[in-house]
């Protein structure tokens, strides 16, 4: 099999990265394209660092597997097979499925800190940022989290003040600038889309 081409998103929160994914996945036909997704790389709620008040701040990159990370991904690029759990968002109701994930032509990386690592950044044959304001964002975040997840308004609006927006002005926004593409998404991104498609397509 020859090297797959790795493209990598990222964004903030809520940003419309899961939406782009969705356009993609839904583009190329089944078996061309692996997911990797940052969310599964989160290390177990008991492994994680608690504030003094015993909050986590899942904001922060030192609460995600990183090097777990890279090292799947160059596994995959050499076209090994990688499996691991599906997180769950800490939810106690949910039985998480073990993913296996196979080489593909067309392999996405996705998550907010997928550019912070120069060692992850420099494995992405593209990289793009999903880019939206932050009042949006956060209205975003809210519809989701309340909907899909079960979180209380106070606790999200909490979360955002205390970590979400902080760590995302320090750790995710500045990786802006070693995107590639930069893909507006504050009202819809239709036609970005089809650009990325397009430019996949010929380099796939």
């Amino acid at each position: 099999m020859a090297k797959p081409f790795i493209l990598g998103i990222c964004g903030g929160s809520a940003s419309g990265k899961t939406f782009l994914l969705r356009q993609l996945m839904s583009t190329f036909k089944q078996g061309s394209v692996t997911l990797i997704s940052q969310d599964n790389y989160y290390k177990p709620l008991e492994h994680q660092t608690r504030e003094s008040d015993g909050l986590v701040n899942f904001d922060h990159p030192d609460s995600v597997e990183l090097d777990r990370l890279a090292a799947d991904l160059r596994k995959l690029s050499k076209g090994e097979t990688v499996e691991i759990q599906e997180y769950t968002f800490n939810n106690p109701a949910k039985v998480p499925k073990t993913i296996l994930m196979k080489p593909a032509p067309l392999m996405i990386v996705e998550g907010l800190f997928v550019f912070y690592r120069e060692d992850l950044a420099q494995l992405q044959d593209l990289k793009v940022f999903v880019d939206a304001e932050e009042h949006i964002r956060l209205s975003r975040r809210l519809q989701r989290d309340t909907t899909e997840r079960g979180y209380s308004m106070e606790s999200i609006l909490r979360d955002y003040q205390r970590f979400v927006a902080p760590m995302y002005q320090q750790y995710v926004a500045p990786t802006k600038q070693i995107a590639d593409l930069i893909i507006p998404n504050n009202k819809h991104m239709y036609r970005a889309v089809q650009v990325l498609v397009n430019h996949l397509r010929a380099s796939v």
